[in-house]
């Protein structure tokens, strides 16, 4: 018997493959990972999350186990709406909605909103995991470019008079994969723009609490009102392995069908850590939290700012990011990089190659370095394995 798969699922994909191939890699021994994105396992706060745990059985046992509304844990909702004020949003708990992860929320908004053949935007480069959901609703995807300062507002102008995207997917603070952040000006332009459109504004924030240096931040929410969604998730900042998200979403016609859709889907999402979770935030000061986390950080994107420094080659370049966890790095005269990732993972070193993080571009000369779950010394020996990589592969191509 063979059983006929739907069309959605029988798709080749680019993104999906890579990742399959980049999970295998990462298993073998020994190995110095800057391919992933997963936060430093020593900033997880393990002995106040077992006092929550068990303060909530000891107190609200019952309703731990027992099944919940879809919109979420009230207390938590409570809690994450007020969060939004220091990036320039007023916002209450009946705008949140709680997912598994901001990775449900990609595909609630996607499932919502998409239909085959719309228009989607996203930036160029992007995060992989965005675009393979957004892959599964048949879109047709558009991109625009990056600068130092964030979107290309001229070529995003551009764009607009020509195409009539659903959304706009965009992640402004430390972007995944390149770290950068939007600037000021640059968000006040996208604002105008998309405020001159139908179009959606999705912001993706899994960062934004992870700024080490300077100053800035504030969410399109407090620009665009109703016609901005705005997602985040604890993983990056109390636990990746309890996948608990969020979508903050003030238009009431769109909070509806995501809800809907939601219950739909899974009725909702894990209640008990979602109990877990409030009573961790309730008893502990998570902004002291963060201040350990940032200054773990901090070091480490140093550490590996100042490695690329002190032992790559001419002529690679490098983001100099303020926060988040990620160093995007351009190779020089136009080298592969998946050429570069291949040879340095059979030396004991894996990095993630820039190719699946655009919709289109292949063979890019650019790939995406993690600070955040390595230590001094194996951010130093990896560099080095990496830098030796490049110039043997120049060598070889002048040769």
């Amino acid at each position: 018997m063979q059983i006929q798969i739907s069309k959605r699922m029988s798709k080749p994909d680019f993104q999906g493959e890579f990742v399959d191939a980049m999970l295998k890699a990462a298993t073998a021994p020994d190995l110095i990972s800057f391919g992933g994105g997963l936060p430093n396992p020593i900033s997880f706060p393990v002995e106040d999350i077992e006092a929550a745990v068990n303060k909530v059985l000891q107190e609200n046992g019952v309703q731990a186990l027992q099944y919940s509304s879809t919109a979420g844990y009230g207390p938590l909702r409570s809690f994450i709406a007020k969060r939004y004020a220091r990036f320039g949003v007023t916002l209450s708990a009946d705008d949140i909605i709680i997912t598994n992860g901001s990775q449900q929320a990609l595909d609630m908004l996607s499932a919502v909103l998409v239909d085959p053949g719309d228009e989607v935007l996203v930036e160029r480069p992007s995060y992989l995991a965005a675009l393979q959901t957004f892959h599964l609703y048949d879109p047709e995807v558009l991109t625009v470019g990056l600068t130092e300062s964030g979107a290309d507002c001229d070529e995003l102008e551009e764009l607009l008079k020509h195409h009539s995207p659903k959304f706009f997917y965009a992640i402004p603070n430390f972007q995944n994969p390149t770290g950068l952040t939007y600037s000021k000006e640059v968000r006040e332009r996208v604002a105008t723009l998309v405020a001159s459109t139908n179009m959606l504004m999705v912001e993706d924030n899994p960062y934004g609490e992870l700024r080490f240096r300077g100053e800035g931040g504030e969410s399109f929410g407090r620009y665009l009102g109703e016609q901005c969604c705005m997602l985040g998730t604890f993983s990056k900042t109390v636990s990746p392995g309890m996948r608990i998200g969020w979508i903050a979403c003030p238009n009431r016609a769109l909070m509806e069908k995501l809800l809907g859709y939601k219950q739909v889907m899974d009725l909702h999402t894990n209640i008990f850590c979602q109990m877990v979770l409030a009573q961790y935030l309730q008893d502990n000061d998570l902004d002291a939290h963060m201040t350990k986390i940032k200054n773990l950080y901090q070091h480490q994107a140093d550490v590996m700012m100042d490695c690329i420094a002190r032992y790559m080659p001419e002529g690679v370049r490098y983001t100099k990011p303020e926060g988040g966890m990620f160093i995007w790095a351009t190779m020089p005269d136009g080298l592969s990089a998946v050429e570069v990732q291949n040879e340095a993972v059979k030396r004991g070193v894996l990095v993630t190659a820039g190719d699946p993080f655009y919709e289109k571009d292949r063979g890019v000369a650019t790939m995406r370095l993690n600070y955040s779950n390595c230590t001094d010394e194996k951010i130093e020996q990896g560099i080095q394995i990496l830098a030796q990589v490049i110039r043997d592969l120049l060598q070889a191509r002048q040769g």
